[in-house]
């Protein structure tokens, strides 16, 4: 994915990547002239579309992240007034910067017709990739009216043309018109797929349906496909203003305990979601190995060509499709699963023990890094469930300025079969210590023999 601004959501394997579209650093510290052209297409806007993008021009703000000492922008996005106050509804991840270093950073908005301000930050809800801002001198932006939601629960048809707007790569104002499909399979958290281009620089503007009322929030667009991109749905954002709108502004310190309060209360409920919906089989003739449900991560599978030096083998990588945007260089709130299953019948015992053991012992778990601690491991040999032995590491790596939170790894290869094993990894990032250890457990647990213990291959 794209995130429209700065980067956020990531698949595991190459090629399958989503990220942010808010917005990178800008190449112009003032926003281009207004554009009324659909974004990133030569085709030309329908009637009701050039009649959104009229309705909505007062409404629409490009929000900026400068640093303080200077006029240099650390980011740009979009954003839109939800109320006569001067309320402002963006993304998380375009202000950032500002939330985990107000001290370095500011806000500030301009509009199409080029009138510019400060704005402060009332509240966000990292989760979900909002914020809620507002406008200092409110009285400035008072006349042009607020983009109104639709009513809870009532989600457009499957198909219905929807409009986004934002100010793409801050060439200008612009809309995008596409349809509306619903929301994305295999995601913990809601989130829309919208059939049309997002740009970075669009992230935190509104998606609306065709009477002007609020669908959604842009936040990403996939990197290896065409229309297709992602919108927070309105009721996330009606939530965040009815929460934050009273609120006093966030003081001039780092976000940071906020921030892990806010993700400690997601993972507790990832986790329980995760270990309720249990494990599906892997197919394997000989071994119970864990793979995550396909409702909840999606996964893909390579075998060998042949063989590698006699040794055959298959491997499975299952990611989720929802991450949280922390900052530029941290994303969490994910996990990952993957296995592999060899077969040495044609190299023999010895070759394959050495094989099967190098694999292990090369598995990297991390180092220390300016967000992580140095990993933290334990090694055994345990048993499974129904007394397949096992190898097991777990390592355990703390958020160095989010309190709670740790990095999960976990290791796993079978002993018993002299020419046939299995390895395995699952891999939780930003859990609680607590739910470190249910998740190490609930893995453990699901390896096991296929049926009754045979002799050794």
């Amino acid at each position: 994915m794209v995130m429209m601004g700065a980067p956020l959501s990531r698949a595991a394997t190459a090629a399958r990547a989503a990220a942010p579209v808010a917005s990178a650093p800008a190449s112009s510290p003032t926003p281009a002239p207004a554009a009324a052209s659909q974004a990133g297409s030569d085709v030309p806007l329908s009637g009701t579309g050039q009649h959104i993008y009229a309705q909505m021009r007062p409404r629409l703000l490009q929000v900026r992240t400068l640093l303080k000492t200077q006029d240099s922008q650390s980011s740009v996005g979009s954003g839109f007034l939800v109320t006569e106050q001067g309320h402002v509804i963006t993304n998380y991840h375009v202000i950032s910067d500002h939330a985990l270093r107000p001290k370095q950073h500011r806000l500030v908005y301009a509009t199409i017709d080029g009138q510019q301000g400060a704005l402060r930050l009332l509240a966000f809800d990292v989760v979900h990739d909002l914020a809620l801002l507002q406008v200092v001198d409110a009285k400035a932006l008072r006349d042009r009216g607020a983009v109104p939601f639709r009513e809870p629960g009532q989600a457009p048809a499957r198909g219905a043309r929807i409009y986004s707007l934002g100010n793409p790569l801050d060439v200008g104002f612009a809309v995008t018109e596409g349809s509306y499909n619903g929301l994305v399979e295999r995601s913990f958290l809601p989130t829309l797929f919208f059939g049309g281009s997002l740009s970075a620089g669009m992230s935190g503007g509104p998606a609306v349906d065709e009477q002007g009322r609020l669908v959604g929030i842009n936040v990403a667009a996939r990197r290896d496909g065409e229309q297709v991109s992602y919108l927070v749905p309105a009721d996330a954002a009606r939530a965040l203003l009815a929460r934050g709108r009273n609120a006093t502004p966030v003081a001039d310190e780092p976000a940071h305990a906020e921030v892990a309060r806010q993700l400690l209360e997601h993972e507790a409920a990832l986790t329980q979601a995760f270990i309720a919906q249990g494990w599906r089989p892997a197919g394997h003739a000989r071994y119970r190995v864990p793979v995550p449900k396909e409702s909840f991560m999606r996964c893909w599978g390579q075998g060998s060509q042949g063989s590698v030096r006699g040794l055959q083998f298959e491997r499975s990588d299952c990611v989720m499709d929802t991450r949280i945007f922390i900052s530029s260089a941290q994303v969490t709130g994910y996990f990952t699963e993957r296995h592999e299953t060899y077969d040495g019948s044609r190299i023999g015992a010895l070759r394959f023990a050495q094989r099967h053991s190098g694999s292990f012992g090369n598995e990297p778990m991390g180092q220390n890094n300016r967000w992580l601690t140095a990993p933290q491991c334990v090694e055994k040999t345990v048993a499974a469930q129904d007394g397949l032995p096992l190898r097991a590491v777990v390592c355990l790596r703390a958020h160095k300025k989010l309190p709670g939170l740790h990095d999960l790894s976990v290791l796993v290869a079978t002993l018993d079969g002299s020419v046939a094993g299995v390895q395995g990894r699952f891999d939780a990032h930003g859990v609680s210590f607590e739910s470190a250890q249910r998740l190490a457990k609930h893995y453990l647990d699901g390896f096991g023999w296929t049926a009754p213990k045979t002799a050794s291959h």
